[in-house]
């Protein structure tokens, strides 16, 4: 038993040094500087824009980022956050690349890259959006920056592409919101139903989705049996879309139910 005890003891000894002797090197090795080696701005740059241009954009990134690290106060360094952005942008890191713009946009709100700096947080927001059906808080973030182009740079080489772009998200939200009406309306929730076909109405009004839209209104109001709102918004549709199948759907409804719109 006392021999069994002794050798435990050293056993734990052995243990114990062995584990201090990795810790104590392990601790050395942090505390080791990284080297630093100051390099010519331009040598710097050349090298970011050469990794670049062979697509090798995480180097790209980090050269970047070392030409603002090295000279912080230099003109270089604000064009080197962009750059350093869109390699980031292009090895789709879309982490890095939003929080590289939006500081350089804090930082340099009146600069002469401010507009492309938006757009190209616009895009990194716009290349993440997934599947209608799915959750839209890219689309909304997307949209919301582009429309801050039109506001702010509306003479920017980035606001004909920014509208186009408008046009097609709000497209994208509409019909989220019409997946969702029609699901209501499927469970006979009209009420829910009519809130979701109105903000499609309200709130996207340039869409292809507006059309649709009004038939269903026209189609729940009938069904609720609110015959006045039924008419207007078969007249708005009548109005604004008179060849559109949607019109011809609800007139047909309306005269079914012996609604005359000249009423």
């Amino acid at each position: 038993m006392i021999f069994e005890n002794k050798y435990i003891k050293f056993i734990i000894i052995i243990f114990s040094s062995i584990l201090f002797l990795f810790f104590s090197s392990c601790s050395s090795n942090k505390n080791k500087e990284i080297e630093y080696v100051e390099r010519d701005i331009k040598i710097i740059y050349e090298s970011a824009l050469i990794s670049l241009a062979n697509k090798d954009y995480e180097e790209a990134t980090i050269e970047f980022d070392e030409v603002e690290r090295q000279h912080p106060y230099s003109s270089w360094a604000k064009k080197a956050i962009i750059m350093s952005s869109y390699a980031s942008y292009k090895d789709r890191d879309y982490i890095k690349t939003e929080a590289n713009l939006k500081r350089f946009l804090n930082l340099y709100p009146a600069s002469d890259f401010a507009s492309y700096a938006q757009y190209l947080l616009g895009m990194s927001y716009y290349d993440q959006i997934i599947e209608v059906t799915r959750e839209q808080t890219m689309v909304i973030a997307a949209l919301d920056t582009f429309k801050l182009i039109m506001d702010r740079y509306p003479d920017s080489d980035y606001a004909k592409d920014a509208y186009f772009k408008i046009i097609y998200l709000e497209n994208n939200l509409a019909a989220k919101e019409l997946d969702v009406a029609m699901t209501y309306l499927s469970l006979k929730k009209y009420i829910s139903s009519l809130r979701r076909f109105k903000n499609i109405v309200n709130k996207y009004q340039t869409t292809t989705y507006v059309p649709e839209a009004l038939h269903r209104l026209v189609e729940i109001y009938l069904i609720l049996g609110v015959k006045d709102e039924a008419i207007v918004n078969a007249r708005v549709l009548g109005y604004n879309y008179p060849n559109s199948r949607w019109y011809k759907l609800s007139y047909n409804l309306l005269k079914k139910n012996n609604i005359l719109l000249s009423e």
